[in-house]
């Protein structure tokens, strides 16, 4: 796709939003316009119509009542005169009744018509001179049963009269006749000039929405097809290819900052493949130092087994030869040559533990079996069962959940913390005082995936200034005469919770003896741990 030409300086200034808007507010003027013109000509259109129909057209039905009724009038009294009946006088009199509503009607309706009551005016007139001239002189000399004779001149005056009356019907009629047809002709022609506005409106909001949609595809469909079109070549492969800022202002924007983009894009390509050649010489030199580790590793395993193996044999050997000594030559030994002896024994033997605990501690994750699916109560188990002879003598009691998670780990691993942590505990107990060791478990607040296990004791405590250093390797808190041991334990159990992926500390807010706390990793939604106070006891 050809990149579009650039827009004018108008249409680069406004943004397709501006435009957007102009368009809208042109729209909302046409609609305006067209609403206010549209009621107008309704307006006038209605007024039109209801002046036809409420006061034209009911005009005219009022004169031809008025018309009835003083025809009425003139057969009801020629009735009368002629018999003399005075039921043909009803007629006459309901005339009059007649006469007078519809002459009170019509001025109502007529009232801003001047011209079609000035008829009315000489209809009233020429019937009141009827009444006057021939009814009144003629009713006089009627008599009651039996009538008059009417002569001629009174009826030819009578004739006359009434013709007069007949023609300010005709011209009456024709008058109305002429108003209901003015009415028709401004009512179609009122409705004729609504249509048009109506259609004016109509095709102006056409016209402005054609004018939307030009300005859409001109300011966003063809500049977005074209910045879609070069995203997708620069996204193939055509890093060099320019893109144009084109369209309104914000849509110009968006070019230039995908532009600005693959400049970006190019600039880090290149930094990447330098990176990939550095990249590609550190894994040669992480092989050489993989291949470095292993020998490292090798070594150690060599180191291993010597310090188990050849260098345990000599101490054997001089604790053996000690030993021999003593019982062969005792006798002839005075008190300082036995306490060397005993020294010497004594030596050879801790450095034997020595070497191995740091066997023990070195072999902490990496002479591993693999891990596993692990029921932590029955490391737990397992533990106690190896401390049930210090358990038995202490009077140690271990208050425990009825239920501990399942987690991935080694199991021996896990026995072997347990059996440290415990065996801590009643080691470092209060004198004469039978342990009491307390061990929770509950998920960790602060991560739903962990657990959080705590080993409480009422012991002697650690005070917490040396809350770090306990777990340092040979770090001792009292003289090797106090509490025997080599100081490894707890930096055995840090190593092991730290491979698990956990951490371990001291609860320094515990006054009451020690709390160990540590943290697992969950491996399945495990029996929710029982609290505190359903814990069993196992003395």
């Amino acid at each position: 796709m050809n990149a579009p030409s650039k827009s004018s300086s108008v249409v680069g200034r406004l943004t397709a939003q501006s435009w957007f808007q102009l368009v809208f507010a042109l729209m909302i003027l046409a609609v305006i316009v067209g609403a206010a013109a549209g009621g107008r000509v309704i307006a006038h259109t209605n007024q039109i119509t209801d002046r036809l129909i409420t006061t034209t057209l009911p005009a005219a039905t009022a004169a031809y009542q008025l018309q009835g009724a003083l025809v009425n009038q003139e057969t009801g009294f020629r009735g009368y005169a002629i018999t003399g009946d005075p039921q043909f006088f009803v007629p006459f009199d309901q005339g009059r009744k007649d006469e007078a509503a519809a002459a009170e009607h019509l001025r109502e309706l007529l009232s801003d018509r001047p011209d079609l009551l000035d008829d009315l005016a000489a209809i009233e007139q020429t019937a009141q001179r009827w009444r006057t001239e021939y009814v009144g002189p003629l009713a006089d000399s009627v008599v009651v049963g039996v009538g008059t004779e009417i002569d001629d001149a009174t009826a030819k005056r009578g004739k006359a009269l009434f013709d007069r009356l007949r023609s300010e019907f005709a011209t009456q009629n024709a008058a109305l006749a002429q108003a209901v047809e003015n009415g028709n002709a401004e009512v179609a022609s009122a409705r004729a000039t609504r249509n048009a506005v109506l259609f004016g409106t109509v095709v102006a909001f056409l016209l402005t929405g054609a004018l939307l949609t030009v300005l859409v595809r001109r300011l966003v469909v063809r500049p977005l097809g074209y910045l879609t079109e070069s995203s997708r070549r620069v996204a193939a492969g055509e890093f060099d290819y320019h893109i144009e800022s084109t369209g309104p202002s914000d849509v110009a924007l968006v070019c230039s900052s995908v532009e600005n983009m693959r400049h970006r894009i190019v600039s880090e390509l290149d930094s990447s493949r330098v990176q990939e050649t550095l990249l590609h010489q550190q894994k040669q030199d992480l092989a050489v130092q993989a291949e470095e580790l292993r020998r490292s590793n090798a070594e150690l395993e060599q180191f291993a087994y010597v310090a188990s193996h050849d260098l345990q044999e000599p101490l054997r050997k001089v604790a053996s030869f000690c030993q021999l000594l003593d019982k062969r030559y005792g006798d002839q030994l005075d008190d300082r040559g036995k306490q060397y002896i005993d020294f010497a024994v004594d030596g050879a033997k801790r450095m034997q533990v020595l070497i191995n605990d740091l066997l023990t501690f070195s072999r902490v994750g990496r002479m591993s079996d693999g891990s596993e699916t692990v029921e932590l109560g029955h490391c737990l188990d397992d533990a106690l069962v190896a401390l049930s002879t210090g358990i038995e003598e202490s009077g140690a009691v271990i208050e425990r959940p009825a239920h501990l998670p399942e987690l991935i780990g080694e199991p021996t691993l896990l026995t072997m913390l347990w059996q440290n942590l415990i065996g801590n505990a009643i080691k470092f107990r209060t004198p004469g005082v039978p342990p009491v060791i307390d061990i929770s478990c509950v998920a960790n607040p602060a991560d739903p995936d962990e657990w959080q296990i705590s080993v409480s004791d009422n012991g002697i405590g650690v005070a917490p200034e040396f809350a770090d250093k306990v777990f340092v390797i040979f770090q001792r808190l009292h003289p090797r005469d106090a509490y025997g041991g080599t100081g490894i334990g707890l930096a055995v159990c840090k190593k092991i919770v730290e491979f698990h992926g956990g951490r371990i500390w001291i609860d320094t807010d515990y006054r009451d003896g020690t709390r160990l706390s540590f943290t697992l990793r969950a491996h399945v939604p495990s029996v929710p741990v029982v609290p505190a106070l359903q814990k069993e006891d196992i003395s």
